[in-house]
């Protein structure tokens, strides 16, 4: 064999077979630009070099030329379809999302907005000394239930001695009745007189005339005759004093009699301020605040003892803006959410909208004519009523809440679009 054609030694072998390896791997790295696969140096230089037993001593023969190896070209990577499917969605987004500016903005929401309940300073119109208290702090109660009550003696003491006057009263009446009945008697009496007196004086005035009876006898007669007359008249007015005070018709019951009638409302003030010194409650609710009244404690008339918060007269006060009440009417139905109670909804409906802003009855309203005024959105006050409050949860006085109106009508198209459309409709 030719020297050109003699085989080649097997290190030579190895190192064509390790430079394979090593371009392979290089050509995989590129088509891995992605993620290319992490490779230890170590790993590379086992792949490298030739094994120790393969190694032989330098041979006296000539070396053969290496033989050059091009790289493989770049493989082209893979483009990605997210670019062009989000440039695809883009138009279809802008589409869906006109149109639900369009239609939408039927709801009105507000978040200025707080439960208010009816609540007033439990107090009773008469001042007294506190016997007894029956309710604590926080403690539901029914209308009729007692609250409170005071000493009750000297309430007493005013109705019975009120109830002795109506007596005193009655009898009265039924004396001024008798007394009138004995002067239509005595009425009667003398005019019965009055005929005998006048027979007498006839006669004395007949004697007279010839010389038969005295002077003395006839003025005597003519004396008796005046008298009779007069007593008459005198009867007659007693018994109209006394029908004056019976209110003009003796025959009338004593209980409707105006004496007897302002004695029986004197027993009717008395019953009244005893009915009064044990306090109720007016409506439904939790009273509050109880501590401030203490038992022995005098409570003047008109005080309020205590607070009671009703637990069924409730509504939703809402403050919105004044630009956001354009579409919102009475009547229109609402959703309620209460910050305290989140995933619950409560319905209401519009029950009315205040005539003027919450500023407006300030104590210091806006002035617009000074130098340094400022516009401000102004808030107009709202009540919205809750419709359907049985089997939710309790509603307090002051809680936050978020009150949404739909009022009915959508956004539409924005003004310069319309306007547009105005314009192309008018020259076609």
């Amino acid at each position: 064999m030719s020297e050109g054609t003699s085989p080649r030694k097997p290190a030579d072998e190895e190192s064509e077979r390790a430079s394979d390896q090593v371009i392979r791997l290089d050509s995989q790295r590129e088509q891995r630009r992605g993620n290319p696969p992490v490779v230890e140096d170590d790993e590379l230089e086992a792949l490298v070099a030739p094994e120790p037993a393969t190694l032989e001593a330098p041979s006296a023969q000539p070396k053969p030329a290496s033989v050059t190896v091009a790289p493989p070209a770049p493989v082209k990577p893979r483009r990605s379809l997210t670019r062009p499917v989000l440039f695809a969605l883009l138009p279809v987004a802008l589409v869906a999302g006109g149109y639900y500016y369009v239609v939408g903005g039927q709801i009105m929401t507000t978040d200025n907005a707080y439960i208010q309940a009816q609540s007033l300073g439990v107090s009773t119109d008469v001042s007294g000394t506190v016997q007894e208290i029956d309710v604590h702090d926080n403690q539901a109660v029914k209308k009729g239930d007692v609250l409170f009550r005071l000493r009750p003696a000297s309430f007493e003491t005013a109705l019975a001695g009120a109830k002795a006057q109506l007596g005193t009263v009655r009898n009265q009446v039924l004396t001024l009745q008798a007394s009138y009945q004995q002067s239509l008697a005595s009425i009667d009496q003398a005019q019965a007189d009055i005929p005998y007196y006048e027979s007498a004086f006839q006669r004395q005035q007949d004697l007279l005339k010839t010389s038969t009876a005295s002077k003395a006898t006839f003025d005597s007669a003519q004396h008796d005759l005046i008298a009779a007359r007069q007593k008459v008249t005198v009867a007659k007015a007693q018994a109209q004093a006394m029908l004056a005070q019976l209110g003009g018709d003796a025959s009338q019951p004593v209980e409707q009699n105006p004496f007897y009638l302002q004695a029986q409302s004197a027993v009717d003030d008395a019953q009244r301020n005893l009915a009064d010194s044990v306090v109720k409650a007016p409506f439904d609710g939790i009273v509050t605040n109880v501590d401030a009244l203490q038992v022995g404690k005098y409570l003047p008339a008109s005080q309020p003892a205590f607070s009671l918060v009703s637990s069924t007269d409730i509504w939703i006060a809402a403050e919105p803006k004044e630009t956001e009440l354009t579409y919102v009417r009475p009547g229109q139905k609402a959703t309620i959410s209460i910050d305290a109670y989140p995933g619950e909804v409560w319905h209401g409906t519009v029950g009315s909208i205040s005539p003027a802003s919450s500023s407006s009855f300030s104590l210091l309203p806006a002035q617009n004519t000074s130098g340094n005024w400022v516009k401000v959105v102004q808030r107009i006050p709202m009540r919205v009523t809750i419709d359907d409050p049985d089997g939710k949860p309790p509603l307090r006085g002051g809680m936050s809440a978020v009150v949404s109106i739909d009022t009915g009508h959508a956004r539409g198209l924005p003004d310069f679009v319309t306007d547009l459309l105005k314009r192309f409709g008018q020259k076609s």
